[in-house]
């Protein structure tokens, strides 16, 4: 019959990104080992605390099934003599699959010439209990922790200590052993609240026989009720908690039994920008902050905090005098290092970044700022943005870099120079671009809302990228150090949301008008002229880099392959433009894809063989005087203004539609009127040529048709 099977692996404290990252693998770890076991199953489920890492097989088979397959051996040639007995090699593969070398058959194989050598091998199945033993007991060590550590004198290793081992199949006990212990049914419930040994019937008992000791062992059922006492803190403080999801997934897996208990700290802390509280309560002390809720500050951060707990709490006032002691120092520094910044304009912070090395063929970041705010004028030129704010947010973008507090927490870098600029009365415009121009941070992240903040973004990338080709430090493989494949990422974000079809687009605003050639053109002008040399094949890569990452994005809006390579095969530059024809090609039937791509391979082929089609098209040669080449003609004669009207307009929708109608008669030259287009007559080739390339010239400015699936023959 059928059981569960409980694994718990009990060990001191987990820390806790590597017990989600290990939540997160280990069921995949056990499908993929009892898959290859031949053990069927139901659901399985991955539990675990800081104290524990568990799971839960549900319907484990009690036996694997008996094997019978057919093994492919050495050619008939090699494995049998002329007079039928089996050679050395024919022996050999007998004796490896346990089979009598007289019961070999000779069979052919799918996919391969002539006949082989076929043993068919029977496996009696074992029981289930035989088998998980040496499965579980490779699983273990095989658990791909990021740090691991030995402990006593054996050579075993684990993310840290173990002390104890629950692996039953059922009500039974697997002997299962590692680092020096033999499982049981013993578990162990809360450190403090429930220490004794707890005896498991089976797996159904785990996690009930846990909760009434304390401990929740399903993380999910952890999270929801962390959530419940932090909104048992907001009920009785009349306040909000400001949630934060990673904050809440960290907590959920550094305490077995959630208590939230509210604090306090100074109000006086909150001349300090909010940014820099929240950072520090949350990064040393993994504190929630808490807002207020209504009224006419609603939002506004509040002088108070919320910690998990990891145990019942007897005495609140204690527990919140103990955390009111361990997060005042942490807000002292930041009031100390934000009121010692303040001290100097942000502009001379600035000016120590001179000293500060961006890249050692670079030069320093003062060096970068130069650079980046005569490249953003550039941008915010083309786009009509004032330049003597884009020069000023330029030259202030970086500065807060060499300021304490962003010393002290690196990732305020940004909203701490906002902070500073708008305290010494910058324009809004430079303020707000400060931090914005560091956006978007990750894959998560919204590009910048302000115009000037996305010039100075796009201008800081694009340093960066075309710098670090010149120098040699372009990403390789997987390994991408400086973050230069996230850095295009973020300049094509900004691009395909303020161009047409993007979120931000205002309909005849000038961001249509931004390419990214002329884009990495600009960036090389610049650093050359600050004296890095950018070689020719820098920019060529530079480009293809970008182009790959911005396949990359249109895939990603769930947008075909074949159309993405097909629209960007036509030009990608501009990048908004490429996603509409990407999008817009979707609507082009395959019927009307494989003619036109018969059409690009037919004068591909021409091309290859020297063969090019010299002048226009001539009618009188045309075979007879209403052929498939006379009605082919004609209607594109039919649609040509419509469409050159429509590809000057953009209007791709209507380009492809025009194309879909213009199908027909391009099959019909193919498939009905007994046209050879490379005819030995050089003149009814050519003219034949000329033909097809009139034809497919203007739908070939937006998109390669040879990208496209479903092609037709050359004829």
């Amino acid at each position: 019959m059928p059981a569960d099977l409980l694994l718990e692996l009990g060990c001191e404290e987990i820390p806790a990104k590597m017990l989600s990252r290990a939540l997160a693998e280990l069921p995949a770890m056990i499908t993929a080992r009892l898959a290859e076991a031949r053990l069927p199953h139901g659901e399985i489920v991955a539990l675990g605390t800081p104290r524990r890492l568990a799971l839960v097989v549900r319907g484990l088979a009690d036996r694997q099934p008996d094997l019978r397959e057919r093994v492919v051996g050495p050619p008939v040639s090699a494995g049998f003599a002329p007079d039928g007995t089996p050679t050395k090699a024919a022996i050999g593969f007998a004796q490896k699959n346990g089979v009598d070398p007289a019961s070999l058959e000779r069979a052919p194989v799918e996919g391969k010439k002539g006949e082989y050598v076929v043993a068919t091998r029977h496996v009696a199945g074992q029981d289930a209990a035989a088998v998980l033993v040496p499965l579980i007991e490779g699983l273990i060590p095989a658990l791909p922790w990021p740090k691991s550590m030995r402990w006593a004198f054996g050579e075993a290793t684990f993310v840290r200590p173990m002390h104890w081992i629950v692996c039953l199949l059922g009500g039974e006990v697997l002997p299962v052993r590692f680092a020096g212990l033999r499982a049981g049914r013993a578990t162990r419930g809360h450190r403090f609240l429930a220490p004794d040994a707890i005896d498991l019937a089976g797996a159904d008992a785990y996690a009930p026989a846990l909760q009434r000791a304390f401990v929740i062992a399903d993380p999910a059922a952890r999270r929801d009720l962390v959530i419940a006492e932090l909104r048992r803190v907001e009920a009785e403080s009349g306040l909000r908690v400001r949630m934060d999801e990673g904050l809440l997934a960290e907590v959920t897996n550094l305490v077995e039994y959630p208590v939230a208990v509210m604090g306090t700290f100074d109000p006086a802390y909150l001349e300090v920008p909010e940014e820099v509280i929240v950072t520090a309560i949350r990064n040393h002390q993994r504190y929630f902050a808490m807002e207020e809720r209504d009224g006419d500050h609603r939002g506004a951060l509040a002088p108070r905090f919320v910690t998990i707990a990891g145990t019942i709490v007897r005495q609140p006032a204690v527990v919140a005098a103990g955390n009111e002691r361990a997060v005042r120092p942490r807000l002292a520094d930041a009031q100390f290092f934000f009121r010692e910044d303040r001290k100097k304009a942000l502009a001379e912070h600035g000016r120590a970044l001179d000293d500060v090395v961006f890249l050692a063929k670079l030069g320093t970041v003062g060096a970068k700022v130069a650079r980046v705010a005569r490249l953003a004028e550039g941008v915010g030129a083309a786009v009509g943005l004032d330049r003597t704010l884009v020069r000023r947010a330029a030259e202030l973008a970086k500065a807060d870099l060499s300021t304490g507090v962003v010393g002290e927490f690196p990732e305020l870098q940004g909203i701490m120079g906002g902070h500073y600029a708008r305290l010494a009365g910058e324009p809004e415009a430079v303020w707000r671009a400060i931090p914005d121009h560091y956006r978007p941070r990750g894959a998560s992240d919204a590009p910048p809302e302000s115009d000037v903040g996305a010039a100075l973004a796009i201008a800081d990338r694009l340093d960066t990228i075309v710098g670090c080709f010149a120098i040699d430090q372009e990403p390789t493989g997987s390994a991408d150090p400086l973050g230069l494949r996230r850095a295009a990422i973020g300049v094509l974000s900004i691009l395909l949301e303020r161009g047409p079809g993007g979120a931000r687009f205002d309909d005849g605003g000038p961001w249509r008008h931004l390419r990214v050639d002329r884009l990495i053109d600009d960036a090389r002008d610049v650093l050359e002229a600050s004296g890095v040399a950018v070689k020719p094949e820098d920019v060529g890569e530079v480009r293809e880099f970008f182009r790959g990452r911005l396949r990359g994005l249109l895939l990603d809006e769930g947008l075909q392959p074949q159309d993405v390579d097909a629209a960007l095969g036509a030009g990608w530059s501009d990048v908004c433009d490429a996603r509409i024809r990407a999008r817009d090609l979707a609507v082009v039937p395959a019927e009307a894809r494989a003619v036109f791509k018969r059409i690009s391979n037919i004068l591909d082929d021409a091309a290859m063989k020297g063969i090019a089609a010299a002048g226009g098209v001539r009618p009188e040669l045309f075979a007879a005087p209403d052929n498939v080449e006379h009605r082919l003609l004609r209607a594109f004669h039919g649609i040509e203004q419509v469409l050159d009207a429509a590809v000057a307009a953009h209007d791709y929708r209507r380009v492809f539609g025009l194309l879909v109608e213009l199908q027909p008669a391009v099959a019909a030259f193919f498939d009905k009127g007994g046209v050879m287009v490379m005819d030995p007559d050089p003149a009814l080739r050519d003219n034949r040529l000329a033909l097809l390339g009139k034809v497919i010239a203007p739908f070939a400015k937006v998109a390669d048709f040879r990208a496209l699936a479903a092609a037709g023959g050359a004829s």
